[in-house]
């Protein structure tokens, strides 16, 4: 066996070994004595247990993950709205955890062919194996971005609609969360339930604005804490934001637009251009062949 395999091996058998360690050293006492303390009063306000072994397993993956990279991953999820089949603890896991078994199939296949190619593959999957997750979440993060523009113009024209005839700026976030059904709508529920628990306005809305990461809504929101703060009629600041809204919208369909031409063309020159001349042309040189073979 060479010496770049022993490497592969020790590569994954100590990560293997220290992650059996960190399970194992884990204070389940202690833990399960914090988490019983924290969950009396949900399980008395939703009258079920709580999960089992959450704190545990958030530990367990936060000793396995570097703290700046526990919060980047943290963002992501705030950005992609924090999806209930994925939660921080179990995306901690699921990265190791991921890349063990890739690295353990790296390592057969290097066994059955030693080469510096198959070490480099290895090597190349299991890094992409431990991203993976990071990709998906962050590619679900930018589709709902680009939703949660879009919805903008059409939710802040019916918020302003909801002001003129007379409701306050909060009961018209209501109307207008309870109407909707895509990411902004689960966005101002959200923070009309952060002002509710007592959370202070320009909080709520600071918050929100950080969640989302979109530059339409920190925009707004800054407009509004601005207006709360000076006393500006929030009518005019919301008929305000919409017209610019409307405009930004119509601003990235026509960049859209004009980028359009430029992807088309390289598909059409190696693509669809090739083929075409070997449609059109084809039967013309096959032609003139002939008659060449034949003189």
């Amino acid at each position: 066996m060479s010496a770049m395999a022993w490497v592969i091996i020790a590569l994954v058998i100590l990560p293997s070994s220290f992650m059996v360690w960190s399970f194992v050293s884990v204070d389940r006492r202690g833990f399960a004595a914090v988490q019983s303390n924290l969950g009396r009063g949900l399980r008395a306000a939703e009258g079920r247990d709580s999960p089992v072994d959450t704190k545990s397993t958030m530990a367990l993956g936060t000793r396995l993950t570097p703290k700046g990279y526990v919060a980047w991953l943290d963002k992501l999820l705030a950005r992609a709205g924090r999806p209930t089949n994925l939660p921080l603890e179990r995306l901690l896991i699921a990265k190791p955890a991921l890349a063990l078994v890739v690295g353990v199939l790296g390592i057969l296949l290097i066994l059955r062919s030693p080469a510096g190619t198959t070490v480099l593959m290895a090597l190349a999957l299991t890094l992409l194996a431990y991203f993976v997750p990071d990709i998906l979440i962050h590619g679900r993060g930018a589709k709902r971005q680009s939703a949660i523009e879009l919805e903008l113009p059409n939710t802040l024209d019916q918020m302003l609609i909801s002001v003129e005839a007379g409701l306050g700026f909060e009961t018209a976030m209501t109307r207008a969360g309870q109407n909707g059904k895509g990411p902004l709508a689960e966005e101002l529920i959200r923070t009309l339930q952060d002002m509710q628990v007592g959370r202070s306005r320009r909080d709520a809305y600071l918050a929100m604005a950080t969640r989302t990461d979109v530059p339409d809504l920190r925009s707004f929101v800054r407009a509004v804490v601005q207006a709360d703060i000076y006393g500006i009629a929030i009518a005019n600041v919301l008929r305000t934001q919409a017209k610019q809204m409307r405009v930004k919208r119509r601003q990235r369909a026509e960049e859209k637009a004009m980028k359009l031409p430029v992807k088309v063309l390289f598909p059409l020159m190696f693509c669809i251009l090739p083929v075409l001349f070997i449609v059109i042309i084809g039967p013309a040189v096959i032609n003139v062949m002939n008659n060449f073979s034949s003189l």
